[in-house]
């Protein structure tokens, strides 16, 4: 997969054009760029679901202006495919369950991304990941907390979906949370010691300063984050 920054769109997606709201339009104009992208959802509240699980498409997202990390991820997939990205999610799959999922781009030969989550070092990164793999690893300790342990990680293209409306759904599109689900992951190993020790590290800190840490190595790779964790 060699995919150098924007490309020019698909026919496909230009046919996608009159299916967008006059509203929809103005914003993803506005949106030009990952960086842009990564902004505008730093901004919107995360989606805690208080009602209930949801899984919102491009449209619905745009609407209730919040956002967990898949919806997040599908909201930054349709707006810069609109400007020539194809629209590319990356799963991050932890031992605990609580996957994480984000949008992914290549940028002059480096990969980047963009992310919304309810912990600090798991946004967005800066287009400078040499590979797929060195991209996922700079989540590893982030994502670390009392349960949390990256153990792998899966690419795909949403093309795959086909005809699946993903992006203008106004029911929750659960069908691609059950596609990343199937996705066979790349494994990301590391030592018990490292793990333990970096579990360690996160507790003590939370119970020190009671807000989660932003010690990490390589933070100078992040996009900025939003202010609530500032």
């Amino acid at each position: 997969m060699i995919i150098n920054g924007a490309k020019p769109i698909h026919e496909k997606v230009k046919r996608l054009g009159h299916k967008f709201l006059p509203a929809e339009r103005r914003l993803i104009g506005r949106l030009r760029r990952p960086a842009d992208v990564q902004r505008y959802l730093n901004h919107l509240p995360y989606n805690t679901e208080p009602a209930g699980d949801t899984l919102r498409s491009f449209r619905q997202v745009v609407r209730r202006r919040t956002a967990h990390c898949l919806e997040a991820a599908l909201f930054a997939a349709c707006v810069l495919e609109r400007h020539g990205y194809p629209p590319l999610l990356m799963g991050l799959e932890s031992i605990d369950k609580l996957d994480h999922v984000i949008f992914i781009f290549r940028y002059r030969g480096h990969w980047g991304s963009v992310a919304r989550s309810r912990d600090p070092g798991l946004h967005g990164r800066r287009p400078v990941f040499r590979s797929l793999r060195a991209l996922a690893e700079s989540y590893f300790d982030p994502y670390i907390d009392y349960t949390g342990r990256v153990t792998g990680y899966s690419v795909v293209d949403l093309k795959i979906m086909g005809a699946f409306d993903w992006r203008f759904s106004r029911r929750n599109v659960w069908a691609v949370e059950r596609m990343l689900l199937k996705l066979p992951h790349r494994k990301i190993r590391r030592s018990l010691k490292r793990v333990r020790k970096e579990r360690k590290r996160y507790r003590d800190y939370l119970t020190i300063y009671g807000k989660k840490p932003l010690y990490y190595r390589g933070r100078e790779k992040w996009t900025p984050i939003p202010r609530e964790f500032l």
